[in-house]
């Protein structure tokens, strides 16, 4: 381009003569740098050489096809349509109709942030773009044609509320799947109280319904009242046992609707046969940052247009594309009353039994993977570090805290699923995956919901320790990890400068808890984290009756010592 221009200037200034054909030049020039760009929409893509040109895989299947049996037989839907579903559930999808498996694409709802699908579906007729990077800087483009529809689960919205009725009274409909989060299950505060979301869906009833369980039980008294049909739902959300957590909160939500008369004891007993309504459980992995501006402009250089990313009145950081690493694990249970696509075909796909799946949820959530994210991501924020990768590559004391959490503390107390190694897991994990600096990963989004997570991803493993050696007291890094995240809550990072914390439920409730005490005066640390240390609710068990609340107490006190004190105590503990 800068070529083009200097040529463009040369010639206006030698040929002034002759400026009609100059001007014309200028014109037509301009159109072929028009007709370069490449538009993610249907009409778009059938431009083929543009992205061929560009690197960038198209779809080998007709997309308008499969979109359309979808609508008119809709066979798999999908509950939270963000960056992970897209890149990996979206990307199963489009490997299997690539390879004839699949012959429709998912229909994809979104329960939550409706500006997603306004501002990254509908734009792009519901197309996406997969940006693999790997660890040698190269990238795989690929265009995913499988996301068939988008839905809003939006019940002040008679269109698209009637819609997805029309879809859940389908008798084709095999699996519903969820990427809501582990809060998108959570009915009740920590003090067991309704969210009052939860509160006025219960008074309201299944066509007010607004939160996603709600949402989804007024979907199946739809597919109850249409037939009985079966079903399976799915979820994929990074949590323990958590179809069982998906079951419970459809019970609980159908329970309280008995009670206020809106459906019956009949219901009750379709939702709970487990034969009819199936909650397989699942194992999910895969890195997956938020969209990369790097890459938009890298994309928009290449001549795709429209690529930056957006935020989303609810804060959902989004693009047109997903960037993500390619390793990938689905580890799903086999149980779909209503039969299933073949899934086990896909990419990273394992279909197995209850006990493999929480196996190899427990190997991953409770010690090879999450754990380590969530004991070193804060830290990572305190320390002043943007990337993950960053960090553990050039600091040697966090590379050991990782280290130690995934080895050292990890590996002993876990049970090896049989399909995934734990130690060729977390070898993988440190060799391959974790130093890619290209993934972008900050630690900023590892200190996303922590509060919510670190039930499963220490409590778990300190329990295990209880069971096998009568205390968890040998731990190290674990602990220095919940010091570190109690310490990243005060929002000083170890020069004394402040940052905005990441979001969390908790935030407001901890850093008032932690509101009196000053970084470089010990001495206002008392019996601040004895509530938080001994709340079961946090961390499933009380860290002081393992023998691990005093340890975190001791850290968290050299911790705030004053400047450069948490790299301090890092060094001390790790070396």
């Amino acid at each position: 381009m800068i070529f083009v221009d200097r040529h463009f200037d040369f010639l206006v200034i030698h040929y002034t003569y002759n400026l009609d054909i100059s001007v014309s030049a200028k014109r037509n020039q301009k159109i072929k740098q028009e007709e370069a760009k490449m538009k993610l929409t249907l009409k778009g893509i059938k431009e083929h050489e543009g992205w061929e040109k560009a690197g960038i895989t198209l779809p080998g299947y007709d997309v308008e096809k499969v979109a359309r049996k979808a609508k008119e037989e809709p066979g798999w839907v999908h509950f939270g349509i963000g960056n992970i579903f897209r890149i990996f559930i979206g990307g199963i999808a489009d490997g299997l109709l690539e390879d004839g498996i699949l012959d429709k694409g998912i229909t994809c709802v979104e329960t939550f942030d409706y500006d997603v699908v306004d501002k990254i579906y509908n734009p792009y007729d519901n197309l996406g773009l997969s940006v693999i990077l790997h660890g040698d800087g190269t990238r795989e483009y690929k265009v995913l044609g499988s996301l068939a529809e988008a839905v809003k689960a939006q019940s002040s919205d008679a269109g698209q509320w009637n819609r997805l009725k029309e879809i859940f009274r389908c008798k084709s409909l095999q699996m519903v799947s969820f990427t809501i989060t582990e809060k998108g299950y959570a009915l009740r505060k920590a003090d067991g109280t309704w969210f009052p979301f939860v509160e006025a869906d219960i008074k309201n009833g299944p066509d007010q319904a607004t939160g996603a369980m709600a949402v989804l039980v007024a979907m199946l008294l739809e597919r109850y009242k249409a037939g009985k049909h079966p079903l399976a739902l799915v979820s994929m959300d990074n949590c323990s046992q958590n179809g069982a957590k998906l079951r419970e909160s459809v019970l609980m939500m159908a329970e309280e609707w008995k009670k206020e008369g809106f459906v019956d004891a009949e219901f009750i007993d379709y939702i709970s046969d487990e034969k009819v309504i199936a909650f397989p459980w699942t194992m999910i992995d895969k890195i997956t940052p938020r969209p990369s501006e790097q890459i938009a402009a890298d994309l928009e250089g290449l001549g795709v247009e429209q690529m930056q990313p957006v935020i989303t009145s609810k804060k959902t950081y989004i693009a047109p594309f997903v960037n993500a690493e390619k390793p990938q694990y689905l580890v799903i249970e086999d149980s779909f009353p209503n039969g299933r696509p073949a899934l086990e075909k896909g990419f990273g796909v394992y279909m197995a039994d209850r006990n493999t799946v929480n196996l190899s949820e427990r190997m991953k959530v409770t010690v090879c993977l999450n754990p380590v994210h969530s004991a070193t991501g804060p830290l990572g924020v305190v320390l002043g570090y943007d990337l993950f990768a960053h960090m553990l590559n050039t600091n040697e004391d966090m590379r050991k805290m990782a280290r130690m959490v995934a080895y050292d503390e990890g590996l002993p107390v876990v049970a090896d699923p049989g399909i995934l190694s734990p130690q060729e897991f977390v070898d993988e994990l440190f060799n391959d995956r974790f130093p890619n600096e290209y993934l972008g990963d900050t630690n900023l989004r590892l200190a996303v919901d922590v509060s919510q997570m670190v039930g499963i991803r220490f409590g778990e493993t300190i329990k295990a320790y209880v069971a096998k050696f009568g205390d968890a007291s040998a731990l190290t890094a674990i602990p220095l990890g919940i010091a570190g995240w109690l310490r990243y809550m005060l929002a000083i990072d170890d020069e004394g400068k402040h940052y905005e914390l990441a979001p969390d439920p908790m935030n407001e409730e901890l850093q008032k808890q932690l509101g009196d005490i000053v970084i470089g005066k010990p001495e206002t640390f008392t019996d601040q984290l004895k509530p938080i240390l001994s709340n079961e609710r946090l961390f499933f068990t009380d860290l002081y009756r393992d023998g691990v609340g005093e340890k975190v107490e001791e850290m968290f006190r050299e911790m705030i010592a004053g400047p450069g004190a948490v790299k301090a105590t890092i060094h001390k503990y790790v070396c």
